[in-house]
């Protein structure tokens, strides 16, 4: 009998795993699919390297950096573009103002130089510092930036950026939850005087020193996180029975036992592990929605190809496109593509994103001559849908989770991309709290039993 069992082997289970097994605990790694990862998917093949999930993680956010020092990996940086990112509004790309901090503008010279705003959208973002912080609890993204801001400010600048990294529709998205950084700079003397102070503390980004990924991709850190560990792939858990003192877990055609389970599976499929035993669990966690999402990788002749600026773009709402932006991978990393050929990824939210593989590289290809105004046709095409999709961080998330995490679950701890941050290190963050918490519970079952 394992003493832990985690169940899930994306990010969030193999940082749990690993921890758990470094700190001497008998740990299983249980993965229904036939491989590690969960949504982060790399793919080498034929001098190209795609990443069907995300292609990054963000280097102020300390976690997936250490986690990789301690296995290691050495971060790659972006290749240096400057201006790096575009937003495309009205038919046009505009270059991302530099100096932003969480969204905000921290380069007052760079929000009077943009094209991105008009005149009047300027002067409305300059009168930030004295709009009054919200007595509310919790904040829609959209209503907080419109007051502070302006509402051009949200749909020219903010909506783009937030779409990128949530999907779906990002002005109801929870400030709190989602971006608590922009919540807190509200109440300690608004968001242009904290953006501008951190700018001047901090230096610049532009130029590539903001990303990071490995020279093999992510997955590169799923699988040396994974070295060592005992892992059963395409071992799903069809169900979760508590014993005294125990768990009891039902696989295809057998049982295994443990004293105590993670479970770092999608908030889902959680639920529906739950639902037998902690049917309250189950209501907080089948009430968080989830968008499906998607990418698409088209690889071309370098010499058919237009020429483009910087990593990628964004793309404003209203503007027709169903993709949500491209990015120039072979421009924004080093080695992803072989002499000779450019690739180009594009990312799908919402119902599109259910489109079955060959429609979304047709969409996607469509929408990329549309913006180039040309007539190309890939060399190579790679589709990775997620139906499950992203979880969508509401008015309100907090508290559910703050519910979710205060129910008696004796011996058992949730990790994954619904609890704290959708980003890579967030949820390694939350499976190594799991373990962590884990660990705690056995050295008190332990003691318990030495002092009986």
């Amino acid at each position: 009998m394992a003493e832990v069992v985690v169940v899930g082997g994306g990010m969030a289970g193999v940082a749990a795993a690993r921890l758990l097994h470094k700190e001497g605990a008998r740990v299983l790694l249980l993965e229904a699919a036939p491989r590690l990862g969960g949504k982060v998917r790399t793919v080498r093949q034929e001098g190209f390297l795609v990443e069907g999930g995300p292609d990054a993680s963000v280097r102020y956010k300390p976690a997936l950096l250490a986690l990789a020092q301690e296995v290691g990996l050495e971060p790659v940086g972006t290749l240096p573009a400057k201006p790096s990112a575009f937003i495309l509004r009205r038919g046009r790309p505009y270059p991302l103002p530099e100096g932003l901090m969480v969204f905000v503008p921290g380069d007052l010279r760079a929000l009077a130089r943009t094209p991105l705003l008009s005149p009047l959208g300027k002067l409305r973002a300059l009168l930030e510092p004295f709009v009054p912080p919200s007595p509310k609890e919790d904040e829609a993204l959209g209503e907080f930036i419109a007051r502070r801001f302006g509402e051009e400010v949200f749909q020219a600048l903010v909506a783009p950026l937030a779409g990128g990294v949530y999907g779906g529709e990002p002005e109801a998205l929870s400030v709190r939850a989602a971006f608590p950084k922009l919540w807190e700079m509200e109440k300690k003397g608004g968001l242009l005087r904290n953006a501008l102070r951190a700018r001047k503390a901090r230096g610049s980004r532009e130029g590539g020193s903001l990303f990071f990924s490995f020279q093999e991709g992510l997955f590169e850190l799923v699988k040396r996180t994974a070295e060592g560990l005992p892992v059963r792939l395409g071992s799903p858990v069809l169900g979760l029975e508590p014993l005294k003192g125990r768990f009891r877990l039902h696989l295809l055609g057998e049982s295994l036992e443990a004293e105590a389970v993670v479970l770092a599976t999608p908030a889902p499929v959680t639920a529906k592990l739950l639902r037998p035993f902690l049917p309250q669990a189950t209501a907080l966690l089948n009430a968080i929605p989830h968008v499906p999402s998607a990418t698409v990788s088209l690889a071309f002749k370098e010499e058919a190809f237009p020429q483009v600026e910087g990593h990628g773009l964004l793309i404003a709402k209203g503007e027709g496109y169903r993709t949500r932006g491209f990015t120039w991978t072979d421009q924004k990393w080093a080695g992803r593509a072989p002499e000779g050929y450019r690739l180009v990824r594009t990312y799908f939210s919402g119902e599109v994103a259910r489109l079955s593989e060959a429609e979304l590289v047709r969409v996607a290809l469509e929408d990329l001559n549309r913006f180039l105004g040309a007539q190309l046709r890939p060399e190579r095409a790679y589709a990775f849908r997620f139906p499950e999709g992203m979880p969508v961080y509401g008015v309100g998330h907090l508290e559910r989770v703050r519910r979710l995490e205060g129910m008696p679950m004796e011996g058992l701890f949730l990790a994954g991309n619904y609890l704290q941050g959708v980003g890579l290190p967030e949820v390694a963050e939350s499976g190594q709290k799991a373990a962590r918490r884990a660990l705690e519970y056995l050295g008190l079952k332990r003691a318990a039993r030495e002092g009986a």
